[in-house]
């Protein structure tokens, strides 16, 4: 059943990062009351200054639970994407930094909704749960995360919170959307290079060059499909008014292409003539995944719209305006 949102009082954990704050930009544009729970360790005051006046901000830390039974109480519907993350350089060295917080988030926030008696939680889960399959193209599907067996901490507390809420699920009945987002990119994406993800990074120092150099790291052939942030929003949303008994769904594209292919792409729309330089040290990631999107467009009737091209570009002029650079 579509949920109405126009006045339901919902929290988005993690608000100010890059996703929460699109997802708080579009649910108070649908007319819902929105809550905001940060820590600020990552997220961004910036991301949400202009709606400031427009929802309630807690800056907690969602590893207290007296924190989560404050931030739950009153509420209707729960957006839990809070986690300890960062980019790749963080994810393949940090080993209880990656899974002690988000545990600790994941439970509390759990036990809090149950406690104050949330319709709805909407748990963000990661492509970081599946493990490479060593094909020509990993095309995940939803049971290829069983069994566990993610590179990652992260992907293993990521892999811990989708349990936690099948079993909330099934004991205590709180409806449960369990989303794995895979590879999501756009405006208010992180542009420091000591965290940002693999299109930001790229399009800033398409941005600044020559100011900066512009260096791939690995050998470009690694391959993904890459979703907007906007059609994630859409994703998200619709995960949560369909889905209830917390059974994984992948969220992502069908729109694969190299790194290599991408860096191309961004150049092309910075208009300058960059020579393209690869890293060979540094980490490279799984070389080839994206989503198996089948039970993605049954369940929730809906594919992402936005083409790579546009959201690119999208995402390039935004970049030019944070980094105070002229078109």
């Amino acid at each position: 059943m579509t949920i109405s949102w126009a006045g339901m009082k919902v929290l988005v954990t993690g608000g100010a990062g890059f996703i929460g704050s699109n997802l708080v930009r579009k649910l108070v544009s649908l007319g819902s009351e929105v809550w905001v729970a940060d820590n600020f360790s990552r997220g961004s005051r910036e991301n949400i200054e202009s709606l400031i006046d427009k929802i309630h901000v807690y800056p907690v830390d969602l590893t207290e639970p007296e924190n989560c039974l404050l931030v739950t109480k009153g509420i209707d519907h729960v957006f839990h994407l809070a986690a300890s993350v960062g980019g790749i350089q963080y994810i393949t060295k940090e080993n209880v930094g990656g899974l002690t917080p988000s545990i600790l988030m994941n439970t509390n926030m759990l036990e809090a909704s149950r406690i104050n008696h949330v319709k709805r939680f909407l748990f963000a889960s990661s492509a970081c749960v599946y493990r490479e399959k060593k094909v020509d193209l990993n095309v995940f599907e939803e049971e290829d995360a069983i069994p566990a067996n993610p590179l990652t901490t992260y992907g293993w507390a990521k892999i811990m919170g989708e349990i936690q809420c099948k079993a909330y699920y099934l004991d205590y009945g709180i409806k449960c959307s369990v989303v794995r987002i895979f590879n999501a990119y756009g405006e208010n994406e992180n542009l420091d290079p000591k965290w940002s993800h693999v299109i930001p990074s790229l399009i800033r120092k398409a941005v600044l060059h020559p100011r900066e150099e512009f260096t791939i790291i690995g050998d470009g052939k690694q391959e993904r499909a890459f979703l907007y942030i906007q059609d994630c929003i859409e994703g998200l949303i619709l995960s949560m008014e369909k889905i209830t008994d917390a059974e994984a769904i992948n969220l992502g594209s069908e729109e694969v292409v190299s790194i290599t292919e991408l860096a191309e792409k961004i150049i092309k729309i910075s208009g300058k003539n960059i020579d393209v330089r690869y890293d060979l040290s540094g980490p490279r990631g799984t070389y080839r995944y994206c989503a198996e999107t089948t039970k993605m467009k049954k369940v929730l009737g809906w594919r992402p719209k936005i083409t790579l091209e546009e959201g690119l570009m999208r995402t390039c002029n935004w970049a030019r305006r944070n980094l105070n650079v002229e078109e």
